[in-house]
């Protein structure tokens, strides 16, 4: 049966690089250039762990880049994002500058969360992100409560909730996928399933291994979405946020996605074969995008490969910001903990 599922896999791959282009030019350029620069950030994160300049906890997305591209290319500006701590990429699909993100990484005053939030915490309320959340499932009750100041609001906005599939074991989530639907609040919740718990297999940790089928128990319109393929990330957001913001409530999205890294830095991957590991590869979604520029004429080889030498000068850039950058001063511990700046209490 997985041979089989397999195969066809493979045979669907390849039919979409064969078919005709479901999105513009312009569209599948900044799908490439998006997820090139997620990839090389991520690569250059990973290496930079290894050399001890950047500490702490660190989850890479590389592999998962098409469930944020897809996402960013489907949303409106002023919609809402949040999710969990495998978190850089997120904001580098809305815009956010890989100086600020590099330099958090780093722990920098310069840093999007000023050097304090780290790997797990990155901010940016200016493109709509709002947060990576370094509780496991934290951040879904959160993502339901930013979707209700937004219809409270009547701002016509959604937000997109994301989250792995280890969290959806945990109450929170049932409980705010309750919530969502009682009060039909615009919030698109997002499985990113990448088939790993950190080191457990789905199949291991849920007699449910068919995650989006969760959503039917509130009668949430729920549906899996290959998110290797970054049309299908897009057209199903979207199809999901024309329903919010018609007033018709949430949706709940399984992203079918595969993580190349472990689930973090410090997570060998012993857990999976290497001929697993492989076959996604094989899928890449950044090779797709460019499988179908090239067939289109969109662009040679040569300029791709100029677009992906710029992005690793960029990366490059930022990791000569986040160096050269102070680190906070000793003060800003007391800093931003309560909103009252004359809270009695801190010290």
């Amino acid at each position: 049966m997985a041979d089989t599922k397999d195969k066809a896999k493979a045979k669907s791959a390849k039919a979409k690089v064969q078919a005709e282009p479901k999105f513009s030019k312009e569209t599948y350029m900044e799908w490439y250039e998006s997820m090139k620069l997620m990839r090389r950030f991520e690569e250059k994160s990973g290496q930079l762990y290894g050399q001890q300049k950047i500490k702490g906890f660190c989850h890479l997305y590389i592999g998962q880049e098409a469930c944020a591209a897809g996402a960013a290319s489907a949303l409106e500006k002023g919609d809402k994002w949040i999710t969990a701590y495998r978190d850089h990429a997120h904001p580098l699909a809305l815009g956010t500058s890989p100086d600020a993100i590099m330099a958090e990484l780093f722990a920098k005053a310069t840093g999007c969360s000023k050097g304090k939030g780290g790997s797990m915490h990155i901010f940016d309320k200016e493109v709509g992100f709002m947060g990576g959340h370094g509780i496991v499932g934290a951040q879904v009750p959160l993502g339901a409560g930013i979707a209700f100041a937004e219809k409270y609001n009547k701002t016509g906005k959604v937000c997109i909730c994301y989250m792995g599939d280890g969290a959806v074991r945990q109450g929170a989530f049932h409980e705010a996928l309750n919530m969502a639907m009682t009060w039909k609040l615009p919030v698109i919740f997002v499985i990113e399933n990448n088939g790993y718990a950190m080191g457990t297999s789905v199949q291991r940790t849920s007699n449910v291994v068919e995650l989006y089928t969760l959503g039917e128990s509130y009668d949430i319109p729920s549906e899996p979405v290959d998110a290797m393929e970054v049309e299908l990330v897009h057209e199903a957001v979207a199809r999901a946020a024309e329903r919010a913001r018609a007033g018709e409530g949430p949706t709940l999205l399984e992203f079918r996605t595969y993580r190349y890294k472990g689930h973090s830095m410090s997570d060998p991957a012993k857990y999976r074969t290497k001929e697993e590991l492989e076959d996604y590869k094989g899928r890449d979604s950044i090779e797709s995008v460019k499988a179908t520029i090239l067939k289109n004429g969109w662009a040679t080889e040569e300029e791709l490969d100029e677009i992906d030498e710029k992005i690793k000068e960029r990366v490059a850039q930022s990791v000569t910001f986040a160096e050269e950058s102070p680190y906070p001063d000793p003060s800003e511990l007391y800093t931003d903990i309560y909103i009252e700046s004359d809270y009695p209490f801190i010290m």
